[in-house]
């Protein structure tokens, strides 16, 4: 546990400092390696003799992506249909993962002899996180520099208040398992814990950054499905690391295991929040 305070309080600072102060284009360049990293870890989940050779499909499909969505900066501030095309998958994928991870191990067949299904599944989880979060820091950066930070912010924010608050509601008060087969820590009680603890840091962080919703109910509602999402995502990787028998994704971050270890709330979050902020 001390590791893991002493890592995260020098990597806190540092992340909200490259949100805020990396130019557009080394900001595009640090989210690529941030994916690029989760990509390599991903290649555990695929039955693979090389892990280099795994790790082509996704870094291809990932590189056409740029030629085929246009990531200039006029581009990302009009919002092109490619833009919400690639975030819609990201949705669509969070909830049909989700819905895996619910009913897991009934599902595990459907998808665990296929090698295409996890290389998918993995693009799926980590392409519309790229791409999401470069919208959200790119939105009104030409009017505000800092407008697109303060939102990308504003969900790690939100995604790490459900986070603290899901772990002490569901140690002291946890007694519904959520998903028992895939990740038995997790409970009923710690969501609820979680989701009033997101709602609490949403309300007050919006008027710190003066973010701007549509009303109030709407900035409550998009903050519920994105925290809702951001714990199943959790229990998304948690369900591939056990059906492949890991434990971290990787150890390069000491005392918090890998770089999809930490992220996966927040790969699930990104996508839906920049959806839902968006169309409304």
């Amino acid at each position: 546990m001390k590791q893991r305070i002493i890592t995260a309080l020098i990597l806190a600072p540092l992340v909200i400092l490259g949100i805020f102060k990396l130019p557009m284009l080394a900001f595009v360049a640090a989210i690529a390696a941030v994916t690029t990293i989760g990509y390599w870890e991903w290649t555990q989940f695929v039955e693979h003799k090389s892990r280099y050779v795994a790790l082509i499909p996704a870094l291809l499909i990932s590189a056409l992506s740029l030629f085929a969505i246009p990531f200039d900066i006029e581009s990302l501030n009009q919002l092109l249909p490619s833009h919400y095309l690639i975030l819609l998958i990201g949705c669509l994928w969070w909830i049909a993962s989700s819905i895996l991870a619910i009913t897991y191990p009934k599902s595990r067949p459907l998808w665990e002899n296929s090698n295409i299904a996890r290389h998918l599944f993995g693009i799926l989880t980590l392409l519309p996180f790229f791409w999401s979060v470069i919208l959200l820091r790119a939105e009104g950066v030409d009017a505000n520099p800092y407008h697109g930070a303060k939102l990308v912010l504003f969900v790690c924010f939100i995604v790490w208040a459900a986070d603290s608050g899901a772990y002490f509601a569901g140690k002291s008060l946890g007694k519904r398992k959520m998903a028992p087969h895939v990740s038995p820590n997790k409970t009923i009680e710690g969501l609820i814990g979680g989701i009033i603890t997101a709602v609490i840091v949403a309300w007050f962080s919006a008027q710190w950054f003066d973010l701007q919703f549509s009303s109030p109910f709407v900035m409550i509602m998009i903050t519920l499905v994105t925290v809702v999402i951001s714990v199943l995502g959790d229990l998304v990787e948690s369900m591939f690391k056990r059906v492949s028998g890991i434990k971290d994704s990787s150890n390069i971050i000491p005392g918090h295991g890998g770089v999809l270890d930490r992220i996966d709330s927040l790969t699930a979050a990104f996508p839906v929040f920049a959806f839902l902020y968006f169309i409304f």
